[in-house]
């Protein structure tokens, strides 16, 4: 599905939920929570290919997976995150929706102390001793 599916998808997702939104407001949350699970589940393919183009950039540069492993992981925490935040704020939850921002930024500080701890101790190792 192109960019102009999913636009078009969204727009008419988006008037609909308008003119349900003034008689039954669950049902336009509802329509809009759909509509945007339908949206990021028609990215998933083109997400596996972007992912496994990176795998083989890693593999022909000799790269430690882990690294692109966890850069990955940090990447997905960060969507999903995002995509939770905003559904949240469709609700009119903004308290939550920061909530949830809190802890993706918590977990991706989390999921990057191995990959600083490398660099730090890549630099310690340059370092000339004294």
């Amino acid at each position: 599905m192109d960019i102009i599916q999913i636009v078009g998808l969204g727009l008419i997702a988006t008037f609909l939920a308008l003119i349900v939104k003034e008689q039954k407001p669950q049902f336009a949350f509802l329509l809009t929570v759909f509509v945007g699970a339908l949206i990021f589940l028609f990215l998933i393919d083109e997400v596996v290919k972007v992912m496994q183009m990176l795998h083989n950039i890693a593999a022909q540069a000799d790269m430690n997976v882990v690294y692109l492993q966890t850069i990955l992981k940090i990447i997905g925490i960060a969507y999903i995150a995002e995509f939770g935040a905003q559904i949240a704020k469709d609700a009119g939850q903004a308290a939550i929706a920061s909530k949830i921002e809190l802890a993706g930024k918590v977990l991706i500080l989390v999921m990057a102390i191995p990959i600083l701890t490398a660099v730090i101790e890549m630099v310690i190792s340059i370092l000339p001793t004294a």
